[in-house]
Formats: structure tokens, C-alpha cells, sequence
């Protein structure tokens, strides 16, 4: 167990204590005077409060600890494999994204969402209407339909919708809403992605109206098949040609026609249970080809065999880098 300072703690201290708190939590359950130290910890600085927002990320992630890491912290306390491990928990958890608020809006659109998907997940639903959704990798929506409207509230990642027409006496309007705007479906089929902080559509099939969420009273734009644009909740972005891959994704393959492979990493560690790194002196190498995202081990694989890349992975693949050959 690490020593409790009543000093304020470094940074790195506290993702070791967090690291620690991680791995007590994972072996079982804590005693009421254990987990009232825990809630003590996490409250009592900061930083620690801060090291504890990585740390519930990483759960959401991955959904416990990686397989070796969790092994080696069934070591007994003070010895050598369950030291190593919570030096290499505390170097993950440095990595994340940081802020108990970016913890707590991830849990809000994602698990209490009606539909969601996981890490690596696609997901089709079909509606009472008739209509098809398909769920990118770690997406989540909301659904409602009433008397007036068939909405779905796009929380989390990427959709691709499939309207059906409405059978109902009084024909509803099938909408998509973000946080940035309203997107109403004339007779289409279309993608959407929240992209914090602009929503990215794209059309595939006949058209969707779009309006702002901060500028209801402004024009709407219209985007016709064949067309993209992103948006903001107050301004609109440029029309432009969609990519013809843009719905690769839904026959779980990521398409790619000269793509920075720092774009493409990024791109594939959305369907990673893990992470994926790189060395910045590759990151403008230009790529192309189709790649599996169901696989993603299997894509790196792909890459090495074409690309001047090495590809390295620790923790039975958590930990990916990627390097110049």
C-alpha cells in the first residue's frame, strides 16, 4: 500500500495512489473503513481528484484492468511484479484525458443512454417506424417518438440513419439533434458524427435540412446527396463533396486514400480497446487501402507489411507504438 502524505501531492504521486486505488479495487471489495479512506483520498486535493477522473476513464474504456497488469497486481503488496505493475497503471494513466467533468459527461451520454454501443461495437436498430440505425464504435443515442416528432438524439460518437416514411394519420418529421444543431431527414439516408464541438453530416441519399441550436431564427441549410458540411451551435461550415468511404465503417472496414497515418491512428484507436502511439517523425507518412476495424491488430499488421512502420505492443496488445522500421 503507498504511504498517505499529509503534504499536497505531485501529480505523479497521485496517479501512483490512483494506480494503487485501482488495483486494491479490482481485487475485491473494500472494507467500510477502506472504502472511507478511498472517498477521503479522492476528495482530499485536486490532484488527486484529478488522477482519480483518469483512472474511471480507463475503466469505462476497458472495463477492468488490462489481463498482465491484473495479474501481476496479485502479487503481495511490496513485491516486485505488483510494484512494476503500478508504475507501468500510473504511466497509462498520465496518458488520459484528465478532469473529474470529463469523466462525468462521458458517463452522462453514455450509460444512461437508451441505446449505446461499446468500444470496437457496431450496432443496428430498426425503429417502430421502420427506420434503421446503425451505431458507430462507442456511440449512444436517445430515442423519441410522439405525436409530433420521430427524434433521435445522437449523445455520443456516429450514426448512420435509414429513414422508412411514416405511416401514422399525421406524418412526423424525422429529426437527429446535437449540441450543436437539428437535422431533419427529407426522404434520406445519411451519417452523422458528434465531433466535439461540431456535428459532421454527410449525405448519402436524397437530402437534410440542418438548423443551429444557438441560431433557430437563421436560415437552414439544406445538404443534398452527395454532400458534407460540419457545424457549430452557432455557424455553418462549407459544403463540400463527401468522401465516397464515409459509410465504410458500417461494413467494418476503414477506407482510406492517402490519409496522414496520424489521422488514420486516430481513426483506429476509436475501435481500440487500448492505446495507440506515434512516433511523430512517421506521423505525415501517407497511406492507403482498406483496412479491418474489428481487427485492429490485424490492421496494424496490414500497415507494418506495407509501410516502413514497427509496429511494438505491450500488455498483450493494450499498449501500441508505433515506429519508423
Amino acid at each position: 500500500m503507498l504511504t498517505r502524505r499529509n503534504t499536497p501531492p505531485s501529480d505523479q504521486q497521485s496517479l501512483e495512489e490512483a494506480a494503487d486505488w485501482l488495483i486494491r479495487l479490482s481485487e475485491g471489495e473494500l472494507s467500510n473503513l477502506e472504502h472511507a479512506e478511498w472517498e477521503c483520498w479522492k476528495a482530499s486535493t485536486p490532484e488527486r481528484g484529478r488522477a482519480w477522473a483518469r483512472a474511471q476513464l480507463l475503466q469505462s474504456k476497458l472495463g477492468g484492468l488490462p489481463p498482465s497488469l491484473a495479474m501481476s497486481a496479485l502479487d503481495r503488496p511490496n513485491s516486485p511484479g505488483r510494484r512494476a505493475a503500478l508504475g507501468k497503471l500510473a504511466m497509462i494513466l498520465a496518458i488520459l484525458p484528465s478532469g473529474w467533468g470529463s469523466w462525468k459527461l462521458a458517463e452522462s451520454l453514455q450509460w444512461s443512454a437508451d441505446y449505446r454501443s461499446a468500444v470496437g461495437q457496431r450496432r443496428e436498430l430498426t425503429l417502430a417506424d421502420g427506420s434503421r440505425i446503425t451505431l458507430n464504435t462507442d456511440s449512444a443515442i436517445n430515442v423519441l417518438f410522439d405525436a409530433s416528432q420521430r427524434l433521435i438524439h445522437l449523445r455520443e460518437g456516429e450514426i448512420l440513419v435509414q429513414t422508412a416514411p411514416d405511416n401514422s394519420p399525421s406524418p412526423r418529421p424525422f429529426l437527429v439533434s446535437t449540441r450543436q444543431g437539428r437535422m431533419q431527414a427529407l426522404g434520406t439516408r445519411f451519417t452523422v458524427r458528434e465531433l466535439q464541438p461540431r456535428t459532421h453530416l454527410a449525405v448519402l441519399e436524397g437530402a437534410v435540412k440542418v438548423e443551429l441550436a444557438e441560431n433557430r431564427l437563421g436560415p437552414p441549410l439544406i445538404v443534398n446527396a452527395g454532400q458534407r458540411t460540419d457545424f457549430s451551435s452557432h455557424t455553418f461550415g462549407q459544403i463540400t463533396v463527401a468522401d465516397r468511404y464515409v459509410g465504410a465503417w458500417t461494413k467494418g472496414m476503414l477506407m482510406v486514400d492517402k490519409m496522414r497515418l496520424s489521422d488514420f491512428v486516430g481513426e483506429l484507436t476509436r475501435y481500440h480497446r487500448g492505446f495507440v502511439r506515434l512516433d511523430p517523425s512517421i506521423a505525415d507518412l501517407r497511406i492507403s487501402g482498406a483496412y479491418p476495424i474489428s481487427d485492429t491488430q490485424r490492421t496494424l499488421n496490414m500497415l507494418a507489411q506495407t509501410y516502413p512502420i514497427l509496429v511494438s505492443d505491450h500488455l498483450n496488445g493494450f499498449w501500441v507504438m508505433l515506429s519508423p522500421s
